[in-house]
C-alpha cells in the first residue's frame, strides 16, 4: 500500500510540482483541487516540505543512475571490478556520515528532477497534472532490462503505482493508500525509447478512488494499462 500526499517520503513520495501553468517550458499544473488542509484533518500521515537542493543534487542523482546502468551491463576484466569496488567503498565512506532518517534527506522530496530525485523511482517528468488526471512522459533505461530487450515487468507496476499517488492528490482526493493494482501487459516495453503514461480517476465510491492508466508508445500504441484502487486512511492509520 502506498501513499498519495502531497509531498511524501520515500516510496509514498507525491510529485508536487509548483503550481503553474505553462507552454513549452515547463510542465500544465492545475491545483485548483488539490486540499491543503487533508494533513490536519489526518493525523497519520506525515506532511513533508519540498527539499531545497544546491546545484550538484540533481547531476549527483543522474551519475548515479548512469552507474546503475553500468553496474547491470559492462563485461569487465576482473581488476576492473576490483578498482570500481575500491572506489565505491571510498564513496560510501563519504557518504556514510550524511546518513539521515526517512524523510530528512533531499531524495524523494525533489520535485523538480525526475523521479523526485529517488533511485528507486523512475527519472519520468510530469507533463500536464491537474483535476482531469496526470501525463508523464520518460524512458526505461538499462538497469530495468528484464530480457531480450523489453524492461522487467516489475517496473511498469512501480511506475502505475507512483502515478496512482499523484493522481488523487491532484483530484483532491483524501490521503489514501494503494489496495490494490492490477496491470495488464499488452506489448513488450522497449528501453531506451521515448513513451508516454496517462492516467485518471475512474470513478469515487465513498472511501475508494479507482483509477485507470496506460502506458503508450510514440505511435499510440498501448504497452500496458492498469486499474488500481487507493483507499482513504482512517484518522489514526499511517
Amino acid at each position: 500500500m502506498r501513499g498519495g500526499g502531497r509531498v511524501t517520503g520515500g516510496h509514498e513520495a507525491v510529485q508536487r510540482v509548483p503550481e503553474r501553468v505553462v507552454g513549452r517550458s515547463g510542465p500544465r499544473i492545475d491545483n485548483s483541487a488539490v486540499d491543503e488542509s487533508r494533513y490536519e484533518k489526518h493525523g497519520g500521515f506525515p506532511e513533508v516540505s519540498p527539499a531545497r537542493i544546491g546545484a550538484d543534487f540533481g547531476p549527483f542523482i543522474e551519475a548515479m543512475r548512469t552507474l546503475q546502468d553500468l553496474a547491470v551491463s559492462v563485461d569487465a576484466p576482473d581488476e576492473v571490478f576490483g578498482e570500481a569496488l575500491d572506489r565505491t567503498r571510498e564513496l560510501i565512506d563519504l557518504l556514510e556520515p550524511y546518513r539521515a532518517p526517512e524523510l530528512q534527506g533531499p531524495a524523494g522530496r525533489a520535485v523538480e528532477l525526475p523521479g523526485r530525485g529517488s533511485l528507486l523511482l523512475l527519472p519520468w517528468q510530469v507533463l500536464e497534472a491537474g483535476p482531469d488526471g496526470i501525463v508523464m512522459t520518460g524512458e526505461f533505461r538499462r538497469f530495468h532490462l528484464g530480457g531480450n530487450g523489453a524492461a522487467h515487468g516489475g517496473v511498469l507496476p512501480l511506475l502505475f503505482d507512483d502515478l496512482l499517488g499523484m493522481i488523487v492528490h491532484y483530484a483532491g482526493r483524501p490521503i489514501s493508500r494503494t489496495a490494490y493494482l492490477h496491470v495488464n501487459y499488452r506489448r513488450i516495453t522497449p528501453l531506451q525509447t521515448p513513451l508516454t503514461v496517462r492516467g485518471r480517476v475512474d470513478r469515487i465510491e465513498g472511501r475508494k478512488t479507482f483509477i485507470t492508466a496506460e502506458l503508450v508508445d510514440e505511435q499510440g500504441n498501448v504497452l500496458a494499462d492498469c486499474e488500481g484502487l487507493m483507499v482513504e486512511l482512517l484518522p489514526w492509520q499511517p
